[in-house]
Parts: C-alpha cells; structure tokens; sequence
C-alpha cells in the first residue's frame, strides 16, 4: 500500500492485530509493513516510531469500553459494567498490561474512560479524594484478574519461540506441580478442578470479587 494511501487509522488497527497475535516483542514494523502491504518506511512516516505506534494502539484499545450513563442505571450496575468491559478488553489484549510497565498512557481513550469512571464513584456519592480512591480501588482490581491470562499468553508465546511445543512444556511442567501440590491437603483436594491450571481461579471468580470490592465501598458509603 503506497505511503500516501496508507493511513494511520489502518496502522493502528493492524497494530493491534499483530499484538494480539503475538504481544509486545512480536511487533516488527517490517512485518506491520507486509500485513498491510506496504514498506516499514511508509509505515514509519505516519506514527514517526514504534514506540509511538504501541501508544496509539494502546489509547486505541479504550475505545472498547462502553461508558454507561450515570443517570440512567444506578452506580453499582454502571461499575459493574465499567469494571467488567475493563475485564474482557484486557483479556482480548493482554499485551495491554505489558505495556503499562513500559510506555506511558496519556491519549484521549484512556482519559475518556478514567473521566467517566470518576464521574460513576462522584455519583455514588463519594467526594474529594475519596472518588479518587474508589476508582483505584476497583481499577487496580480488575488489572489484577487480568494478570493470570496475560502471562499464560506470554510465557506460550516465549516458550514456543524456539519452535519448542510451548503447550507440551506447560503440561510437563504443570505434572511436576501438579506432584508437587499432593503433599499439601488442600492443594491436593483441588487438582482436579479448573483451580488447578496454569494461572486459573475458579469460574466466576472475577464477579465474586468485583461485588465483594463494590459491598465494601458501598458499606463505606452508608458509613459516611
């Protein structure tokens, strides 16, 4: 695709495709290039660098996140969506995660939903530093369910960069802990349960604890 048909739009689109695929460390520009057809000088010419690039896909991806109306639906039910829309957009793109610990976030997609969350906890009846807290404390406790997902993803990804069969290697590792975890009694009561694999929790253990975290702030609320 010539450079001046090419448009940003469709770079950052491709981007995300390509991290999705194959994360942080797979994102070659040359390769971006031949996906879309294009040299990775052309490619260059419309975000100016790769680290740029990762910005714009990571501002991108916020996008995704509905923003329900406060006034419509009461603040658990719109935190609740918030918080899970948050969940499965960075199950989709967990290389998300790898990307705040090195590129800063500050595009409008990211402010975009970060303005409306503090608008959700204000409604709630929450003031000063407190709306600030709420937000954190409920933010903070998605990006933690979305760790297990993102490094079973990242560690495939590493171990079968070699050509090695990564899954093959994560199930002989996963038998050695499985050995490991029958000398302990409740270990042991749960290896044949989904508890029991790699970087899992038991079903709905997202949800369960997203009420958990909403009750508190709610008891707060009530105490105030």
């Amino acid at each position: 695709m010539p450079r001046d048909t090419l448009t940003r739009e469709q770079i950052v689109t491709a981007a995300i495709a390509l991290l999705d695929a194959d994360g942080l460390e797979g994102l070659n520009m040359r390769t971006l290039g031949k996906r879309l057809g294009s040299a990775a000088t052309a490619v260059y010419w419309h975000v100016g660098s790769k680290d740029n690039l990762i910005a714009l896909a990571s501002d991108q991806v916020w996008h995704e996140i509905t923003l329900p109306d406060p006034d419509l639906v009461d603040w658990r039910t719109a935190a609740t969506d918030m918080a899970t829309d948050l969940h499965a957009m960075l199950t989709r793109h967990p290389w998300l995660l790898q990307a705040f610990g090195s590129f800063l976030m500050s595009g409008p997609g990211k402010a975009r939903h970060d303005d409306h969350l503090l608008a959700i906890y204000e409604a709630a009846g929450f003031t000063g530093t407190a709306v600030d807290q709420a937000a954190a404390t409920v933010f903070t406790f998605v990006l933690g369910n979305t760790l297990g997902p993102a490094a079973a993803a990242s560690l495939t990804r590493k171990l079968g960069r070699d050509g090695s069969d990564a899954e093959q290697i994560i199930r002989d590792t996963m038998t050695e802990a499985r050995q490991i975890a029958a000398q302990f009694p409740r270990l042991r009561a749960r290896l044949d349960t989904h508890s029991a694999d790699y970087g899992a929790a038991p079903d709905n253990t997202f949800q369960f604890g997203l009420q958990a975290v909403l009750d508190g702030l709610e008891a707060r609320l009530s105490a105030i």
